[in-house]
């Protein structure tokens, strides 16, 4: 299904056979040696780096590799390329067409011939929603760790940027084959816990009709009033007055649990459903943080020493005094990181060591963590960690996702009253609906810091990307409703059965061509955990399409519906609905739904 890896295998043939007949030394590593879409489509369909990436192993210049490459694939028949006026014929052609494959120093530039892709709408329509899948990540288990927030409230705009980035992101490397879990790790066993029952418990005075304040480091947020008043109707006036020893666990415990009902709601309203909840609570006092630290000690990793004093601001596990370290810089970090302290109460750093410990043990083949922008200082320890309780084996890749600043009215829009201090999920949510929450925020790189216009998300026009694509998939379906109601079949068999052969063009052929790239972009997506790239792709992709949809007010030929040629029509609604499967696939990951139509 995939072009570009089928083109690449027959380089790797004609490359394999150069140094069997000793044109090329052995011992080469192929593994660099890429097929790609040019930067231009004028320079070809395709290009080849093989000449640049082997010249220096090979010793030889890289345009004497590119012209024996170059005649070597013109020759292969499995290849099939086209060329602009005749098929080489004597060996002087053949020299002319390899001299005119070969740019600059040493690419290849490759074109094939317009049946290749014309299949390729064939296959994507033979596969549908599949097309593009792969076996990428086949006996593969992943972990996906997103969110993680505090259970101290609703969820807040910067959050929503990690749920959706980590959310896509799993989706895709569900698409390539990988058993995929998503998890949320709830933070409930610091002390911000208790600053929240402390604070739902003002709340629960409140609804007794005292008169309460609110003091520093509280949540004084309205999403607590009705946490209070469940407390009230569950204990009646139990606590009231009573000292906070009386009360503070089980409140704690019945806060938090209000909390996660209402982050898993605010989750929900984006389509986001976690496969497990982990408690940072389950880790103390049932041995775990023991084990993962005894793992560590086993492997001559753990020791007692003092931390010469970081430069600079000094962070909160560094104290002048012997405390229990672990040895990092044997896995990559810069100093090694305390995980006791000298009184010893663990660091920090020790229920995380634990927590990814338990990933470990569970059998993952790769981990992902996806933390905000304020947790780069985590991204060296926690690699090192999971380097040493996995021996090498289970790599972590941390994505870090910056911030997030929204706007409305051209002003930037900072404060949500029912929260209390910031912008809520649910305040983006109502303003733009999911589905555009979805794709705006995956329009950015999660390393990029986001402006999120409310305005431009609503704006019907090509420069708001997720109206862009939605309009390209319901323009499709407008024109195979418009061909149905012409009296042209346009169910899945007849459109399977299309004359594709019809489709010359070379706007035509750009979209199919766009088409192709869809299991290689897919690929390299997923390999680099990087889901822009889908949102990226789809725009391109509904851009070739509404261009072909212009042509065909003018020309047409290229008129999608033509009554009077109902074979030429079936090719083109073949191509059209090709591109909306791809399209609603892309979308899939995206967690987005395709629009019929636009209102």
């Amino acid at each position: 299904m995939n072009l570009f890896t089928d083109i690449r295998s027959l380089v790797l043939d004609c490359l394999t056979a150069m140094v069997a007949e000793g044109t090329l030394p052995e011992g080469l590593d192929f593994a660099n040696v890429a097929v790609e879409p040019p930067r231009d489509a004028a320079h070809g369909d395709m290009a080849t780096n093989a000449a640049m990436v082997l010249a220096k192993p090979a010793k030889m210049k890289p345009r004497d590799i590119a012209m024996k490459l170059a005649n070597k694939l013109i020759r292969d028949p499995r290849i099939e390329m086209g060329f602009a006026n005749t098929s080489p014929a004597t060996e002087a052609d053949f020299q002319k067409a390899a001299e005119g494959m070969v740019a600059g120093p040493g690419f290849i530039n490759l074109w094939l011939k317009k049946d290749r892709w014309q299949t390729v709408v064939r296959e994507v329509l033979e596969n549908g929603l599949d097309f593009g899948r792969s076996d990428l990540g086949a006996g593969k288990r992943v972990n996906v760790e997103y969110v993680s927030a505090n259970p101290t409230g609703p969820l807040h705009v910067g959050h929503t940027r990690g749920a959706v980035f980590g959310d896509a992101l799993a989706s895709l490397l569900d698409f390539v084959g990988y058993d995929v879990t998503r998890e949320y790790y709830i933070n409930d066993g610091g002390g911000q816990v208790d600053v929240l029952a402390r604070s739902v418990y003002l709340r629960y005075l409140e609804a007794h009709g005292q008169k309460v304040a609110f003091v520093d480091g509280t949540y004084p947020g309205d999403y607590l009033v009705p946490v209070g008043q469940a407390l009230k109707d569950k204990v009646g006036d139990a606590y009231v007055n009573q000292p906070e020893d009386v009360w503070l666990e089980e409140i704690r415990n019945f806060a938090t649990d209000a909390m996660m009902d209402l982050i898993r709601a605010d989750l929900a309203s984006l389509g986001i459903q976690m496969d497990k909840f982990f408690s940072e609570k389950s880790l103390y006092g049932t041995g775990l943080i023991e084990s993962a630290l005894k793992s560590l000690d086993d492997k001559g990793l753990i020791y007692e020493g003092v931390l010469e004093p970081p430069k600079g601001k000094k962070p909160d596990d560094w104290e002048p005094r012997e405390q229990t370290l672990f040895k990092s810089t044997e896995h990559g970090d810069d100093v090694d990181r305390p995980v006791k302290k000298s009184d010893g109460a663990w660091t920090y750093f020790a229920p995380d060591i634990a927590y990814h410990y338990d990933k470990v043990e569970r059998g993952f083949d790769m981990l992902i963590d996806i933390f905000g922008a304020d947790h780069g200082g985590y991204v060296k320890r926690m690699k090192a960690a999971v380097s040493a309780l996995s021996d090498g084996r289970v790599p972590l890749d941390i994505k870090l996702c910056q911030l997030v600043k929204l706007f409305k009215d051209g002003q930037e829009f900072k404060m949500s009253k029912r929260a209390g201090t910031f912008v809520t999920l649910r305040d983006v949510v109502d303003a733009v609906g999911p589905d555009v929450t979805r794709f705006m925020l995956l329009t950015r790189k999660n390393d990029q810091g986001f402006d999120f216009d409310l305005d431009k998300a609503l704006e019907q026009s090509k420069d708001n990307p997720v109206f862009y694509v939605q309009y390209a998939n319901a323009r499709i379906c407008s024109t195979l409703r418009k061909a149905a109601e012409a009296g042209i079949a346009t169910d899945d068999a007849t459109l399977a059965a299309a004359d594709l052969s019809l489709l010359q063009d070379d706007a035509q052929l750009a979209v199919a061509k766009k088409l192709a790239e869809w299991p290689r972009l897919v690929e390299i997506a997923a390999r680099t955990n990087e889901p822009h790239r889908v949102a990226f792709y789809l725009y391109d992709l509904a851009s070739e399409l509404h261009g072909l949809y212009h042509l065909g007010k003018t020309n047409e030929g290229l008129r999608f519906v033509n009554e009077s040629n109902p074979s030429a029509t079936h090719a083109k609604m073949a191509l059209a609905k090709a591109v909306s499967i791809v399209i609603s696939a892309g979308l899939g990951i995206l967690g987005v739904t395709p629009a019929q139509e636009m209102r």
